[in-house]
């Protein structure tokens, strides 16, 4: 090949990429010598040719979308995955019930879902595995605390960037908020539990899903709250459209740490007797 010849088709390779990188074909500006070999090879038909370019690139494209939908989400790692719950260690609780919700049609049917029960039966746990499959399915997700919401909201009254603030717990598909009863006392305020119900009652309005989890019982909600007419408020709207998910057990974490005690006590039996 001539150099001019050669010139040209370096021009012509160095176009093909830029037009790829234009149109956000990314995948294809930097896979397309394999594609065309393979295509070569198999001596693949214009449009299987093109199918499988497509393909590459919506896969490509769908797991940028959802690197990026789990990164924004703020879900804590590791991150949780229902194949990683022990429901067997659960027996009370409903697993149809909870596979049912891992379809995300709740999510559909703009329904919300309480998690509800004892301290370490996994509540957490299923509540971000389905936020990682709303994520996984195209739903703008984003996870907090409750006492993380109210703290931040609370720097929002003081410094006077509350509106802005509660934007990011409004505008998610779904938002998911962990561990309610985990710190009774930052939440003994009252002006505290109406910025739990501003969020509550915005999303309500816009009817839009939410998964809550605490191991507060119904009927002491108004006690940790701190304000009954708030929390008659939250209540109503939290259980309207809810579904209930009732984990009543042992704890897994106890468990857990009963049996790296027996390990280490076992292994110190060992040590302590030589032969």
């Amino acid at each position: 090949m001539s150099s001019s010849a050669s010139n040209q088709s370096m021009q012509q390779i160095k176009q093909f990429v830029d037009n790829c990188n234009y149109l956000g074909l990314k995948n294809l500006a930097q896979e397309y010598q394999q594609i065309v070999d393979r295509a070569g090879k198999d001596t693949v038909g214009y449009y299987e040719f093109i199918r499988e370019i497509v393909q590459a690139e919506s896969a490509v494209k769908r797991k940028r979308r959802t690197d990026y939908l789990i990164r924004k989400s703020r879900l804590p790692k590791p991150l949780k995955m229902i194949a990683g719950y022990d429901f067997d260690f659960q027996p009370r609780l409903d697993r149809r019930l909870v596979m049912d919700l891992a379809t995300l049609e709740f999510l559909a049917r703009r329904e919300s879902v309480l998690f509800i029960g004892d301290v370490g039966t996994g509540k957490s746990h299923l509540a971000q595995s389905l936020g990682m499959m709303a994520c996984q399915d195209g739903y703008r997700t984003y996870y907090t605390t409750c006492s993380d919401l109210i703290n931040d909201l609370k720097d929002g009254v003081y410094d006077n960037t509350l509106k802005k603030r509660i934007k990011k717990y409004i505008n998610p598909d779904l938002l998911l908020i962990d561990e309610m009863g985990h710190d009774r006392l930052e939440l003994e305020v009252v002006k505290e539990a109406h910025l739990l119900f501003k969020v509550i009652d915005l999303r309500y309005n816009d009817n839009k899903s939410l998964i809550f989890t605490t191991n507060i019982n119904e009927e002491d909600w108004a006690e940790f709250l701190g304000d009954p007419i708030s929390t008659s408020a939250i209540l109503d709207r939290i259980f309207h459209h809810s579904v209930i998910v009732e984990i009543l057990g042992p704890s897994y974490r106890k468990y857990q740490s009963e049996l790296l005690q027996k390990k280490y006590g076992t292994k110190k039996k060992v040590d302590n007797n030589p032969g």
